[in-house]
């Protein structure tokens, strides 16, 4: 008998991407995608059951198909469709713990993968320069997507102690993207421009979709010899990329908004339906978070294929032309960047 995985948020991209794979596996027999809603997408050969992980029936799902493994992808940023923050929220936390309960019921449950964030760690100006898995957050989260994930964890850490013989893994990804990311930075970056706050370059990490679905598959499965696939792991690709950075590589120009401004421009864009970004974005775009993943490496036995400025690469290419060619902003903001080294002094030319 093969592995049964079933797996929640089945009716987003990402959620879809990682049944259509996980069911390729030649030990995994079945595969279950759950999701509140339809999916728009073909899941292949997947069993797709609608049901509401925030409501009890979800012990009844577990216990009638036997699942063996499941996969808990239906923790998000973002709503699906035309839902609100609130029920993202209840989604994120009240799914969750929904979920758990079920989970704790189901003596078939062997191995258990949470979709978490690397937002636990939140952003603050006294942040060390690289968070590992055991680094605390120096303020945490007060609020959104960022906030929701502490819960998340705290609900799963409550869970291990009470199912000791569960492996669950807590992959903390960086932020996702990829052709069709669908997370508020992945809008943020759709922009035409960018806000940003005045003064700050941060520094971000990505990780890049079909990486994340790769890791996803691995955690799905037992280990390979030398390797643990239990635990919490900081996921990202190589190195970083600085803000700007980021807009010359989109070729879209940015407004810098003074602190006091940063909040009035996160309504804004909220009103104007573009994105849903919260003051916890802000606060990334204002002091970045770089993660440690050395954990990934060494213990998860992972390495992503692609690098963070190879995963925003493949993101800006589906994003087409900025309003200002990548050429004319990068010589812009080098030009501006000479400027301030000279103390604001114009250049001067000699006659010839």
């Amino acid at each position: 008998m093969g592995k049964v995985v079933l797996v929640t948020g089945a009716a987003r991209q990402l959620g879809g991407r990682f049944v259509r794979r996980i069911q390729r596996d030649p030990e995994v027999e079945r595969v279950i995608a759950v999701d509140a809603v339809a999916p728009a997408h073909q899941l292949g050969a997947a069993d797709f059951i609608q049901v509401d992980i925030r409501q009890p029936t979800m012990a009844r799902v577990l216990a009638e198909t036997g699942a063996d493994t499941v996969v808990h992808l239906d923790v998000t940023g973002t709503a699906l469709g035309g839902g609100s923050r609130a029920t993202v929220k209840e989604t994120n936390v009240i799914g969750t713990m929904q979920l758990l309960g079920a989970c704790q019921k189901t003596p078939a449950v062997q191995r258990l993968v949470i979709k978490s964030s690397t937002n636990v760690y939140g952003s603050a100006p006294r942040d060390p320069a690289v968070f590992t898995e055991t680094t605390p957050a120096k303020s945490l989260p007060s609020g959104g997507f960022a906030k929701d994930t502490v819960e998340v964890e705290g609900y799963v850490r409550g869970f291990a102690r009470r199912r000791p013989d569960v492996a669950v893994c807590v992959l903390r990804f960086a932020n996702i993207l990829g052709p069709s990311a669908d997370t508020p930075l992945a809008s943020y970056f759709a922009l035409p421009v960018l806000p940003t706050v005045f003064g700050y370059d941060p520094r971000l990490q990505f990780v890049h979709e079909d990486d994340v679905v790769e890791v996803l598959r691995l955690a799905s499965h037992e280990p390979r010899r030398g390797t643990l696939n239990s635990g919490t792991f900081n996921i990202a690709g190589d190195g970083v990329l600085l803000l700007s950075q980021c807009s010359r590589r989109l070729g879209r120009p940015t407004v810098p908004l003074l602190l006091p401004a940063v909040t009035w421009a996160g309504s804004l864009v909220r009103t104007l339906g573009m994105t849903d970004f919260s003051p916890e974005q802000f606060r990334l775009l204002t002091h970045g978070r770089v993660v440690d993943t050395v954990q990934m490496r060494e213990t998860l036995g992972f390495t992503p294929r692609y690098t963070t400025a190879e995963a925003f690469a493949d993101f800006a290419r589906v994003q087409g032309t900025g309003l200002l060619p990548p050429e004319a902003v990068a010589g812009a903001v080098d030009r501006i960047a000479a400027l301030a080294l000279r103390g604001g002094r114009p250049t001067t030319h000699s006659a010839d």
